[in-house]
């Protein structure tokens, strides 16, 4: 394990929510996901964790990208707990390490809070350690180890065949989605230099990119962002907070409905972005839509690119380039009634950064939702 960051990637996202077994369903529908596995009462009546008797969770996954669905069975948990105060959203960023006790330890010794002890289970097939900190607001920071060569996420789940018989896949050709490219949080003003410093010491990460608030600004609203990533660059992870403006930041919208600091959106990266969003609007999936005159200066600002503008301009796909090549990224509205989580399509052709140059086109489109719920100004 590397001494000084010892998150190797993104393990899995564990999604706290109302109902689980709807949330998953709409994931698979509306997303592609495949229902691999599923831990709840019916699967492990002696479990030694008897989380398993308070909550039901389904593992989803698409290509490298892993997501956990987690609902209580009773009020009293805390995931009914956590979903009553913040909604539907992500509790859990899980890092696979190559030893998670090791890691832990590492962790609360540069300063982390401790929130779960390090734990080992083990069903006779493989065993699963894990621990976990403190993040921003009520996150956890997860850290995951499992025997060498199993193939099973963990003790208490079963393969979804084992209790619903075989079930054809929703998608019968590859993936949409290869990978989580970055996972965003968005924190208190004043606490974005915090968090970069709680990452950085205490979790190796390192910085690799800030924007101000005038360069993440519409003249009406506007943030601040900086993003940290592993030495790798495997793992990005970038936190935003409010910076000044006449209007509501959507930061403090988020804020204001999450009540708290948490993670804002999910990145998911494709091979074929006007392909994924093509199907995905079929499902059902409602994206933000750029301003009518954003695509009248695209190939000015970009140039030469592989894909079709005029498919670009009718999916509401956004490009931009940087030094090392192009991007091309979409956003979903919000994924549930409040407006906080929400995902972003991502396809890089050899860039390497965020969008920059699409940062005032995607937060006009969110102040124009913003204006639709009524949250111009949020006192």
């Amino acid at each position: 394990m590397a001494k000084d960051c010892p998150a190797i990637a993104i393990d899995h996202l564990e999604l706290y929510v109302g109902n689980a077994k709807q949330s998953a369903y709409v994931y698979q529908q509306q997303f592609g996901f495949a229902l691999t596995a599923y831990r709840g009462l019916e699967t492990d009546t002696t479990s030694p964790l008897r989380e398993n008797r308070h909550t039901a969770s389904y593992l989803l996954e698409q290509g490298d990208v892993r997501l956990v669905i987690s609902g209580g069975l009773t009020p009293a948990t805390p995931i009914g707990d956590w979903v009553k105060r913040h909604g539907d959203g992500v509790a859990v960023i899980a890092f696979q390490v190559e030893d998670a006790h090791e890691a832990y330890h590492l962790a609360v010794d540069r300063g982390a809070i401790p929130a779960v002890q390090p734990t080992t289970l083990d069903d006779g097939l493989g065993y699963f350690r894990y621990a976990a900190i403190q993040a921003y607001g009520d996150i956890l920071l997860k850290f995951v180890e499992r025997s060498p060569n199993t193939t099973a996420f963990a003790p208490g789940f079963r393969a979804l065949s084992s209790l619903t018989g075989d079930m054809p896949p929703l998608r019968d050709h590859h993936p949409l989605f290869s990978q989580v490219d970055h996972v965003v949080a968005n924190v208190e003003a004043g606490k974005m230099d915090y968090w970069t410093q709680f990452f950085r010491d205490v979790l190796g990460f390192e910085l690799l990119v800030q924007f101000d608030d005038r360069t993440i600004t519409t003249g009406q609203s506007a943030l601040m962002s900086k993003v940290l990533q592993d030495p790798t660059g495997r793992i990005k992870l970038p936190i935003n907070e409010p910076g000044q403006g006449h209007k509501t930041s959507q930061i403090t919208e988020f804020l204001h409905y999450h009540q708290g600091p948490g993670v804002q959106h999910v990145a998911l990266q494709t091979s074929d972005i006007i392909q994924t969003v093509h199907w995905l609007k079929t499902q059902g999936v409602r994206f933000l839509q750029p301003p009518p005159l954003y695509y009248e200066t695209v190939e000015a600002r970009v140039g030469a690119i592989a894909e079709d503008l005029e498919q670009l301009r009718t999916l509401g796909i956004l490009v931009d380039r940087d030094r090392q090549g192009y991007l091309l990224q979409i956003f979903t509205e919000p994924l549930s009634d409040r407006p906080t989580l929400f995902f972003e399509i991502i396809q890089r052709n050899g860039a390497i950064g965020f969008g920059e140059g699409n940062f005032k086109a995607l937060f006009t489109s969110i102040e124009r939702e913003q204006e639709k719920r009524g949250n111009s100004y949020i006192n």
